[in-house]
């Protein structure tokens, strides 16, 4: 895979569909993809706002070979297939990349922390040495606020230097630009993407060389979020880019997840969409109320939705 058929632009972490006996849903899933794709949006299925880590590694492989037989392209999928277990890691990992996806988005092991740089480079090399496949693209996941475990500098050009190509880019959800600036500064001209976590970054990120964004509210503002990537250099992208920040600002306003399922809820006109599995809990009517009000201020639409 040469580094102009990579896979850029900006890339849902798909929210998980789940029944009201708290498994996952593979049609409403299905759904939701099919419509995320119309809409100009990649697929990071099994990320963070997937609720991933609430997923057993069958249920992953399940909803993953049901897409990929339901006829979605896998060019257009970044799986989360990180783990704390190097097995499970492995066994998702060898299935994404067999099933010919553009990449694999990777969370480092996170149960124990302040682990060495030497361990986080021996898992990660375990994992491409077994899974053995030189069509095998890795996005390291460098989300702290959640794992408390990152990706430093010195442990992103070690492992560029060991696995050149194979080590693709980074997810960036730190939060801090100084951070991507290191990442992009340090290490976009050998062939490194950084995608931001969050659209509220994509402007800045695109101007300094960055490849899109993996975001949670691409889940529901996808076109918009699309458009200012292709139209990054126009006169209006500061206009776009703040006008992303509002309809964010307004969705995150509760938990983020939560949210997400109630927007799709209301729009999609199904309110299974609000199910998730605990230890989380959906929104609470005020909180319902509130999102829908911002969203109304604003004139929030998801067009296309019920033809997902």
């Amino acid at each position: 895979m040469t580094q102009e058929q990579r896979i850029h632009g900006v890339l849902a972490p798909v929210v998980t569909p789940f029944t009201k006996e708290l498994a996952p849903d593979p049609q409403r899933f299905l759904a939701h993809c099919r419509w995320l794709l119309a809409q100009g949006s990649g697929l990071a299925v099994f990320g963070t706002n997937s609720e991933a880590n609430s997923l057993s590694l069958d249920e992953r492989l399940a909803l993953l070979e049901f897409l990929l037989e339901s006829g979605i392209d896998p060019a257009r999928m970044m799986p989360g297939t990180g783990s704390c277990a190097l097995t499970e890691a492995v066994q998702l990992t060898e299935r994404a990349t067999r099933a010919g996806c553009a990449g694999v988005l990777m969370l480092p092991p996170f149960y124990y922390k302040n682990v060495s740089e030497e361990g986080l480079f021996r898992f990660f090399s375990e994992t491409v040495e077994r899974v053995g496949d030189a069509r095998l693209r890795i996005y390291l996941y460098h989300i702290p606020p959640i794992a408390m475990v990152g990706f430093s500098p010195g442990l992103v050009e070690r492992l560029l230097a060991r696995y050149p190509g194979v080590i693709a880019g980074m997810k960036d959800s730190s939060g801090d630009w100084t951070n991507t600036r290191i990442m992009l500064d340090n290490f976009a001209d050998s062939g490194f993407d950084v995608f931001v976590g969050s659209e509220t970054f994509l402007l800045a990120n695109m101007q300094h060389g960055g490849a899109g964004c993996i975001s949670a509210t691409a889940n529901v503002n996808p076109a918009a979020i699309d458009r200012l990537f292709r139209c990054w250099q126009e006169a209006d992208a500061g206009e776009q880019q703040q006008s992303l920040d509002v309809v964010r600002s307004v969705v995150e306003c509760a938990a983020l997840l939560p949210s997400l399922k109630a927007v799709l809820a209301r729009y999609r006109k199904d309110p299974a969409w609000e199910t998730v599995r605990p230890p989380l809990v959906e929104l609470d009517a005020a909180q319902v109320q509130a999102l829908d009000q911002g969203l109304d201020a604003l004139g929030f639409a998801m067009p296309g939705l019920n033809a997902g």
